[in-house]
């Protein structure tokens, strides 16, 4: 093995993540026994598997690795207790070269991202509120521990810090982590203000910061709205760091989690050719490591992004894909919020709301400040044809994660939401949102333009028209799920447009 790859006289061997993870403890350990629940911890951090799936990938590096020259196993089975890598083991040095038959100790697979959350500080005139800042850090750590794909400090290893002048990096280093998010509380009568920035400690540079202020009408009331509005903001502001484009990660060897972390940095750059790209990547993972999570769960997410942005020439293959790869991702992961939040946007397009909406509740359940899992349940309620039953959840999501690239989508399925229930001022407002953050997505200006017309002012309706007229017309329709199944809305759009002059 040299740097995270299976070498074979001087030639890469394919093999999964699992796999790897499981060869590399069996090799650092040569000639030790390790138990199979050692194993399973290696390979299977965090999440309960059956003992079955460890003998899998034992049978599966056997066969990848062929008989040592004498015709014996390089991993032995000892009965009732583990496994032995019983092969020759030296470990070179940079200096000695490659040598294609001698095993080289790997560098360790890069852990999952981690944060400490610091006490936040009381800036308070009155010393006696600390209790407040202590009770929002403490939330934060909690509503941050249900997303598992990062690694969370615990509560009162955070808390040795409190009172301490020390720097980010410093406090990094000690805990053992990557990311650090550090804040104050300032209450003055019943007016709260809360400051927090998320900070990279191996750059020392801030990624994400924002200030929060409130009325102070209950304490505890106050502290869960902070934590949740502070959690929704940082998860996808650490998904987005963690991928960074290929060049800045990648050593120079390919595994099926680099795959997933290209793609989801072209899935990001929202396109029809970066999301053609990062289906091919997330394929790829796939194929390499049929049992990681992530890459199904992420092949799910741009398929159904491939259909919804009329990127697609086949789009029931294409959402089919989809839900195919997300339905793993559940069996695979099925307390990742991710897993469920990939199915209900796959079924969502799959013409299955009621599906979507099962999912998107299930994603919620185990996050409650999971911002996708909100959102894809009210788009899910409004493919069913509940625009009442939709809005709550948009609102909630956009509040949790104002600033996604992708909000544009959101932002016009809660105009139309507001629309179907007679609030065309809101929706209006939702829709001039929607159209800041993409204004070349087609859509937006057709519910522009039916707000427009629900108010009255056709000029500025026709202005959306004409503005249509310069745009590409996509090959897919994003709101075919709510056509076929509430033809009333449907039809309640055509006349609206025609109204405002377009030819329907």
């Amino acid at each position: 093995m040299q740097y995270g790859t299976l070498m074979r006289e001087g030639k890469p061997v394919a093999i999964g993540h699992k796999g790897f993870l499981l060869l590399h403890a069996l090799v650092q350990a040569a000639g030790q026994v390790l138990s199979k629940a050692a194993l399973i911890e290696a390979a299977w951090p965090d999440i309960i598997v059956e003992e079955s799936n460890l003998s899998v990938q034992i049978a599966a590096l056997r066969k990848l690795l062929g008989p040592q020259p004498d015709g014996s196993e390089w991993i032995v089975t000892v009965s009732r207790t583990g496994y032995r890598f019983a092969g020759h083991v030296r470990v070179l040095d940079a200096a000695a070269g490659s040598n294609p038959s001698a095993l080289q100790q790997p560098a360790a697979f890069p852990e999952r991202p981690s944060i400490a959350v610091l006490p936040f500080a009381n800036v308070s005139d009155d010393k006696e509120q600390a209790y407040l800042a202590d009770g929002i850090t403490e939330d934060i750590i909690t509503a941050l521990t249900r997303f598992r794909w990062f690694r969370v400090i615990g509560r009162n290893s955070s808390f040795v810090y409190r009172d301490k002048c020390l720097g980010s990096k410093q406090v990094a280093g000690e805990l053992g982590v990557r990311y650090v998010l550090e804040g104050s509380v300032r209450r003055s009568g019943s007016h709260v203000r809360v400051s927090v920035q998320l900070v990279d400690a191996a750059s020392a540079s801030q990624i994400w910061a924002e200030r929060y202020e409130m009325e102070l009408a209950e304490a505890f009331a106050v502290q869960d709205a902070i934590a949740e509005r502070i959690t929704g903001a940082i998860e996808p502001e650490l998904l987005k760091t963690e991928s960074l484009p290929a060049g800045a990660r990648h050593s120079g060897n390919v595994t099926a989690w680099d795959l997933v972390r290209q793609g989801t940095w072209h899935f990001h750059h929202v396109g029809q050719k970066t999301h053609l790209r990062a289906r091919e990547l997330f394929r790829e993972a796939c194929r390499l490591d049929p049992d990681l999570a992530e890459a199904h769960l992420w092949l799910g997410r741009v398929s159904a992004g491939i259909v919804a942005y009329g990127w697609s020439d086949r789009p029931s293959e294409d959402i089919r894909e989809g839900l195919d790869a997300a339905l793993v991702a559940v069996r695979l992961d099925e307390k990742n919020p991710y897993s469920h939040y990939a199915l209900a946007i796959c079924s969502a397009y799959a013409n299955a709301p009621e599906q979507a909406v099962l999912a998107a509740e299930r994603a919620v359940e185990i996050s409650p400040s999971f911002a996708l899992g909100h959102l894809v349940l009210g788009m899910g309620q409004l493919f069913r044809g509940s625009a009442f039953e939709a809005i709550a959840p948009l609102e909630r999501g956009l509040m949790l994660n104002p600033y996604d690239p992708q909000n544009f989508v959101w932002l016009n399925l809660l105009a139309l939401a507001y629309l179907f229930n007679g609030r065309a001022n809101e929706a209006l407002a939702a829709g001039i949102k929607a159209r800041k953050v993409r204004p070349s997505w087609r859509p937006i200006h057709e519910t522009l333009a039916c707000c427009y017309v629900s108010l009255g002012r056709l000029p500025e309706a026709r202005s959306c028209v004409e503005q249509m007229r310069d745009m590409d017309t996509p090959s897919g329709d994003a709101l075919a799920p709510l056509r076929l199944r509430s033809p009333h809305w449907a039809e309640e759009i055509a006349l609206l447009l025609k109204e405002a002059g377009q030819s329907v």
